[in-house]
């Protein structure tokens, strides 16, 4: 493992990576478009810079980097809806992972392997303001997207998928209960055909 990345190792790294910009996400965009993993772990870092003020105490800069980051494995395996996916479907995940890291100089791959450690223990404050934003990010598109493109589950999962993750972050707790809101009123107009 080098030191520094080669301009060739850079380039290569990115080829790898760049399939997160077409990976298809289960969700659609509010212009019918289907969402690509690369989109949502870009809103989810934006959602992190422009609530900074609105945290606390946080390395914001390293919960943008877990945001950024964190589904980087699905270049190779594809998204899979939390609602279908099962531990081995994790474990390939962190296979995935671990190979697109080899590619990394060492210092680098040392310092984003670190960073998906701590993502995995959610013991860490910015840790789990990264899963929170990761939940809340996801409720907020579908919001956005045709209530005809949800699944029946859907329905309660909207209400409750982020619901633990936020607690104990007033801000991120607000957001979750405007997203319940919307939620409701969605499903409140389809079902007076008012969507």
């Amino acid at each position: 493992m080098t030191e520094k990345f080669t301009a060739e190792q850079f380039v290569a790294f990115l080829d790898r990576v760049e399939k997160l910009k077409s990976v298809p996400r289960h969700c659609v965009t509010s212009d019918g478009v289907q969402e690509t993993v690369a989109g949502h772990c870009w809103r989810t870092a934006l959602m992190a810079y422009l609530m900074k003020d609105e945290l606390g105490p946080v390395d914001i800069d390293k919960v943008i980097r877990m945001c950024l980051l964190h589904d980087l494995g699905e270049a190779l395996t594809g998204d899979i809806p939390t609602f279908l996916k099962n531990g081995a479907d994790e474990e390939t995940e962190k296979e995935a992972v671990d190979d697109l890291l080899g590619g990394l100089p060492g210092p680098l791959y040392r310092e984003v392997t670190a960073l998906f450690a701590e993502m995995d223990a959610q013991e860490s404050k910015e840790a789990r303001i990264y899963k929170a934003l990761d939940k809340l990010e996801a409720v907020i598109q579908h919001n956005e997207s045709d209530i005809r493109t949800w699944l029946p589950l859907e329905y309660e999962l909207q209400q409750t998928y982020a619901a633990k993750n936020v607690e104990g972050f007033p801000f991120l707790e607000g957001l979750q209960a405007q997203a319940v809101r919307r939620t409701r009123e969605k499903i409140a107009g389809q079902e007076t055909g008012e969507c």
